[in-house]
């Protein structure tokens, strides 16, 4: 069971009214919801407060959380967005009719609720200011207070504010790219560790910094899209380089393009040859993203035409060993 509490709350009584957290909320349900190629994702529950007919009450927010982690499965994901309060005993997130901030939801009681969970994979989202005080300690927040299967990432450090930008939430905008495909990996799954690795990459040293904490062993996947490579074809990298640091030899049968002045050149080059072609096209593919590289040739054409051969890369030679222990 895979189910996510998504929650956008623009409108608020006594403080500043926000005007991207709902629509933002609205972009990450719709990347959660389901899978690139249309297969069901997560059940998502979507709370939004938009106005004082629509407002999003502090025991309807907490109920909620609470429900969330309730219960057994595979994954619980929350995703907040809207306002954050932090002072002396911890953070908060602002539900609509909030006077002071501290009169919220506090993060230690849904820590609380994380932490007791029987979900396997926990995962908390928070795009509002200071969320980065989450799953620290309650007395040094610099230690982490996180169980085995809790995962976080946050906007803003406890000490930022979360920015907004043509009425979008900086921090969710890269969030739906990295769930959209920005940050899968080579089997096209989306995880907590490449979503941070994508908006970590995306913000610059004077711009806010997102928090990551977690206790894994294993991510869980947020999402699937479609791979760059045919699953097929990734796991015959174990069978081209069958060792670490193999070296894979060429020669101009692999490759099949020739110069149409070649169709009366004397040099004697051989003709292509269809099977090798077939392994060359893959081998191409690897080198596009970045698993292989040609050696002392500098583009595949060349390492084929000059008889050089190819070696993996550092990620090539992990995607190697994943497929010799049927990993993938």
């Amino acid at each position: 069971m895979r189910k996510a509490l998504v929650v956008g709350i623009d409108y608020y009584d006594n403080v500043s009214p926000l005007y991207g957290c709902v629509n933002d909320s609205f972009a990450v349900k719709s990347m959660l919801d389901r899978h690139a190629d249309g297969s069901v994702n997560f059940g998502v529950r979507h709370i939004t407060g938009t106005g004082p007919n629509d407002m999003v009450p502090r025991e309807e927010l907490r109920i909620a959380i609470k429900e969330l982690f309730a219960g057994d499965g595979e994954v619980s994901l929350l995703y907040f967005a809207g306002h954050g309060h932090v002072e002396a005993t911890g953070g908060y997130l602002c539900s609509s009719e909030v006077k002071t901030g501290n009169d919220g939801v506090s993060l230690a009681e849904i820590m609380t609720m994380a932490n007791n969970s029987k979900i396997a994979n926990r995962v908390i989202i928070l795009d509002s200011c200071h969320s980065g005080v989450a799953g620290g300690s309650a007395l040094q927040q610099k230690v982490a207070e996180i169980s085995d299967g809790v995962s976080i990432l946050t906007a803003s450090t406890d000490e930022q504010y979360a920015s907004e930008e043509n009425g979008a939430g900086v921090f969710t905008s890269l969030l739906v790219d990295a769930l959209g495909g920005a940050a899968a990996n080579l089997i096209g799954e989306v995880t907590p560790g490449g979503v941070y690795a994508h908006v970590d990459q995306s913000l610059g040293p004077w711009a806010q910094r997102p928090v990551f904490k977690t206790n894994v062993k294993r991510f869980v996947s947020l999402r699937k899209v479609r791979p760059p490579l045919e699953l097929g074809e990734l796991r015959r990298i174990s069978e081209f380089f069958p060792s670490a640091g193999y070296q894979m030899h060429l020669d101009p049968t692999y490759e099949p393009e020739r110069p149409d002045t070649w169709a009366t050149d004397p040099r004697g080059i051989p003709a292509p040859d269809p099977d090798h072609n077939a392994i060359f096209a893959i081998l191409q593919k690897y080198n596009r993203v970045g698993l292989l590289v040609p050696e002392e040739a500098p583009h595949m054409w060349h390492a084929a035409m000059e008889s050089k051969t190819v070696r993996l890369t550092a990620l090539g030679e992990h995607y190697r060993r994943l497929a010799a222990k049927d990993l993938i």
